[in-house]
């Protein structure tokens, strides 16, 4: 079975992500509007239905809206760390609370969901908990990490592991630091519990790519701190200056804030 991934939305405004096969899927963050969910997954060809689970990251309205109505309207299991699950309860953001498509699950600790092994891991951010997530399937290793204040030594070890990487790239450091955010604003975008910049990822990426990686996605940028064809160019450069040639030696996209991506297939 072919492994399918795309974007349905990725910023400040709110985050969804999809990975399936042509059985079943699931969805990444919930921070979108179940109308718009249901219409890009048409639009793809995806069928609702077929959605048997939701994971979330953390408890940032950008990341939970629609939790609550896909969890129990819809009785899609919701899983997520204890503490996450109790960010959501107190959220003013999500309407319905979670009681019986609640999934408690623990960091470094795998679990299945169909085919599907995963397992999430501890990320640096300013909310109740949060998370990246490794997702196992078949020869395919697919790992997010998104909202990372810093690359710890844990999220080292999970990007290293993957083929295909959604990493965030969330602004720019020049952009940030004379742009109009006020000053609280950019000490805590730019802090180790806060976002990560371009030039951060790119060096990550430039100093740890191997051959195993295919695919890189860059994700949750900001509206007023980057431009997409900054992340971009800034990854790029890096890279080649270690000889990595975007294209040949691995893809590189930048995911869009308001736009749902391509879809990705990997055998």
């Amino acid at each position: 079975m072919k492994l399918s991934f795309f974007s349905l939305a990725s910023g400040s405004s709110g985050n969804c992500y999809y990975l399936g096969v042509p059985e079943y899927g699931i969805l990444i963050d919930a921070g979108i509007s179940i109308r718009t969910i249901k219409k890009v997954l048409k639009d793809k060809e995806v069928d609702f239905n077929k959605i048997i689970a939701i994971l979330i990251t953390h408890d940032h309205a950008d990341h939970i809206k629609t939790v609550g109505c896909l969890g129990e309207k819809y009785n899609i299991p919701v899983y997520a760390t204890e503490r996450v699950h109790n960010g959501i309860d107190r959220s003013r953001y999500v309407e319905e609370t979670l009681y019986q498509s609640r999934k408690i699950i623990d960091k470094g600790q795998p679990f299945n969901i169909r085919d599907f092994q995963i397992e999430a891991f501890e990320v640096s951010h300013d909310s109740s908990d949060n998370v990246g997530y490794m997702i196992r399937f078949g020869n395919n290793c697919f790992t997010i990490a998104t909202d990372v204040g810093y690359i710890s030594d844990t999220v080292k070890k999970y990007l290293c592991m993957a083929n295909h990487l959604v990493l965030e790239a969330n602004y720019d450091e020049e952009m940030l630091r004379f742009g109009s955010y006020p000053e609280f604003l950019k000490e805590r975008v730019s802090s180790p519990t806060g976002h990560l910049s371009n030039r951060e990822a790119a060096d990550f990426l430039a100093s740890h790519y191997t051959p195993n990686l295919k695919n890189i996605w860059l994700c949750h940028l900001s509206r007023e701190n980057n431009h997409p064809e900054l992340a971009y160019k800034t990854v790029d450069i890096r890279l080649s200056q270690e000889g990595i040639r975007i294209g040949k030696d691995v893809s590189l996209t930048v995911l869009k804030r308001m736009t749902p991506s391509d879809i990705y297939e990997f055998d």
